[in-house]
């Protein structure tokens, strides 16, 4: 009963008209059928009385943002609990001795504390909003009395304290026009007490993500941490530092001496939604506004900048080809001295995520998509050759003590968790943490990578994934999930959106495949997919589907529903036009039905403009060779269709399209439509709404085991 009142008043609305009879199945138990555009009611029967459910995944604790101290010794990080019937989440720190011992909430939680970073002085900083907006402030080494270190006038986005412990960095969203922080202020205030409410544009982007542009820009200013007034170093540079709407710390960094910043950004003016030119610009704290372009020569991404431990080399990572932003990053190295800049590890075929340097100099760490797993590597700075130190799972962060490292680490079947592991890399890692003790008891599906030849008969990696409960013998219905991205991958990690062991915990055996495109396996891997999104990706779901039920005879393949969100949902669209018998169902979660439409709803064009070939007017035949608007008529497969509307990547009316096709059609169809969520459904009641919608529309179309 508690789910059922929390759908009451969540804020998404079910359509579904008059379509074709439903066929007459026995469902897997389940929920009760919806009335017509009304929200799913019930809530899906686990497969067994321990299995993993949705239910369980959302209120799962989420632990992240590792971070060791300067002695090594103690490791900080959050833990962010959900409270669904609050619909909302709350964040806290916690603090763990490396030597032994149970982690300690930190009191500072109390008030609202995130992103803690240590100081070179011993001190925590962290940004908290007990201030009445978000400040950084900082307490010592016992972790108590905090002292408040900025006082601004805005909101601090991202901050960076310096080698010496003596200046900060902070990001301000400023009107880059205005003289002082005091201007942006008074026209805030102005913009939000005037009656009219037309806004003006004469450039792009006019929306990013999911906010509209108004006029504002991240600028990085700096302040002494003992107090004082702050300098803005960034002062007349047309663009965003940290970058929007991702971007971090990681895109700038002090100089060794204290006395500069290097920060990657891209300049604005009217290219910005087709460029991917982000460059690493140096500016000194004495001379504001006067900067030097380090990496004039690449017109490609530039980021990521680290200081080598001695301060003589600068590491940063780069790709090489303008307007890709799935291109591999390579890890470079510039002599801070000379500018002299080479590439290290150049032959090994993986993009680099992530990079740090190793205490002593000799080596940088990072983190890359290798087959399905992300892995922490080690890179020889000298010789180039790469060792990888972790095995199976996804490491999301790490950092490094004298005698091994601490890293986070979440798999299929568990979240992120923090590991310890020793430079010598031969025992097994030692888990530090436990944050989800009430999944140990819970039952999840048994998954298996397997590999077939797909596209030019090229090797295709896929797992599949056992139903909780499983009984030899049986044949079980299917999910059968289709990554984003493209350049994306299903692979051994956890995700608190699409998550295939709650299908598995519902009693469906899971496929998914990781066509060409997907990322982690080389960048000619990668690079396949462009221009090609509806021929070599479905030739492999269709090798793939016949590979695994060959290879596994649990899977009923009469019995299957396939389910993708992104590019997973234009090929949901793109399967019911040229695969329309391969699935008794399919869910689309905001997919692309107009290639050509995208090419001009879209905010950053120079996706789709590498990814068709160029410009709809220059290659509206790329565009259109692989549009799923142009094969409607083929349509006959029941959808649910979920869209959110502050998904400005691909924009509601994509969504509605898709909609209107299938209804059109007389397809039986269901929108779910959600107006304050983005890409992604993040809002804890609605993503217990989408669960109910998509798992229900699951039970409708598909058969109980048998």
């Amino acid at each position: 009963m508690r789910h059922r009142s929390l759908l009451a008043g969540c804020a998404a609305v079910a359509l579904s008209l008059a379509a074709p009879a439903l066929a007459q199945t026995a469902a897997v138990p389940t929920s009760a059928e919806p009335t017509a555009n009304a929200p799913w009611a019930g809530v899906h029967a686990p497969a067994t009385a321990n299995a993993f459910t949705y239910s369980d995944m959302i209120v799962a604790n989420r632990l992240g943002d590792p971070q060791v101290s300067p002695d090594g010794k103690r490791v900080v990080y959050s833990v962010t609990t959900t409270d669904v019937a609050a619909n909302g989440r709350k964040s806290a720190l916690f603090v763990l001795d490396l030597a032994g011992g149970e982690p300690q909430r930190l009191a500072i939680s109390d008030d609202g504390a995130s992103t803690a970073r240590w100081g070179s002085d011993g001190r925590l900083y962290f940004l908290s909003g007990k201030s009445g907006s978000s400040q950084v402030w900082s307490v010592g080494p016992d972790l108590t009395t905090p002292v408040q270190v900025t006082d601004l006038p805005l909101d601090v986005n991202a901050y960076r304290i310096s080698p010496d412990a003596a200046n900060v960095a902070v990001s301000l969203s400023v009107y880059p026009d205005c003289a002082d922080l005091a201007c942006t202020v008074d026209r805030a205030r102005s913009v939000s007490e005037r009656k009219t409410t037309a806004q003006i544009y004469d450039r792009m982007f006019v929306r990013h993500w999911d906010t509209w542009a108004d006029g504002t820009q991240n600028h990085l200013f700096v302040a002494p941490t003992a107090g004082g007034d702050a300098v803005w170093v960034t002062k007349g540079f047309d663009g965003d530092t940290p970058s929007k709407p991702f971007g971090d710390e990681g895109e700038f960094t002090f100089t060794p001496d204290s006395q500069g910043l290097v920060f990657s950004a891209r300049r604005a003016g009217r290219t910005e939604p087709w460029s991917t030119n982000f460059d690493l610009y140096q500016v000194s704290i004495a001379a504001p506004g006067q900067l030097t372009n380090l990496t004039e020569a690449n017109k490609a991404w530039d980021t990521g900048p680290v200081f080598s431990p001695d301060g003589k080399t600068l590491a940063y990572r780069a790709m090489a080809r303008p307007g890709f932003e799935a291109d591999q990053y390579g890890v470079f190295l510039r002599d801070v001295a000379t500018g002299q800049t080479r590439r290290i590890a150049g032959d090994w075929d993986r993009s680099a995520d992530s990079l740090q340097w190793s205490a002593d100099g000799r080596s940088v760490y990072v983190t890359a998509g290798d087959v399905g797993q992300t892995r922490l590597f080690q890179i020889d700075v000298a010789r180039g050759s790469v060792l990888p130190l972790t095995g199976p799972g996804h490491v999301s962060a790490f950092g490094q003590t004298s005698s091994g490292f601490v890293f986070a680490q979440d798999t299929l079947t568990r979240p992120s968790e923090l590991f310890f592991k020793t430079w010598r890399g031969r025992e097994m890692p030692r888990r530090l943490t436990n944050v989800n003790p009430q999944l140990d008891a819970k039952s999840f599906g048994e998954a298996e990578q397997f590999n077939f030849p797909g596209w030019n008969d090229e090797t295709v990696h896929a797992y599949v994934i056992k139903p909780a409960g499983y009984e030899e013998g049986k044949k079980y219905p299917v999910a059968f999930l289709i990554h984003g991205g493209p350049q994306g991958s299903f692979g051994n990690a956890w995700s608190y959106r699409w998550n295939p062991m709650t299908y598995a915990g519902a009693g469906y055996a899971v496929v998914m495949v990781d066509f060409h495109g997907s990322t982690g396996y080389g960048q000619a891997f990668t690079d396949s997919i462009s221009q090609h999104w509806g021929d070599r990706p479905l030739e492999d779901l269709q090798k793939g589907w016949t590979a695994a039920q060959q290879r596994y005879p649990f899977l009923d393949g009469t019995n299957a529903c396939a389910l993708g969100a992104s590019y997973g949902g234009y090929m949901i669209n793109w399967i019911a036009g040229n695969w329309p018998d391969a699935f008794k169902c399919a869910v689309n979660h905001d997919g692309v039905f107009d290639t050509f439409a995208m090419g001009h709803e879209t905010e950053e064009l120079w996706f789709t403009e590498w990814e068709n070939g160029g410009t709809p007017w220059e290659n509206p035949q790329g565009y259109q060779a692989f549009n799923p608007a142009n094969h409607v008529q083929n349509w006959k497969t029941p959808t649910l269709v979920v869209q959110g509307d502050r998904d400005f990547r691909i924009p509601t009316a994509q969504g509605l399209a898709t909609f209107t096709a299938l209804q059109r059609r007389g397809v039986e169809s269901r929108l779910v439509f959600f107006p304050n969520e983005n890409h992604w459904v993040l809002r804890p009641a609605n993503s217990l709404q989408w669960h109910n919608e998509v798992f229900g529309w699951l039970d409708r179309h598909l058969d109980a085991p048998k």
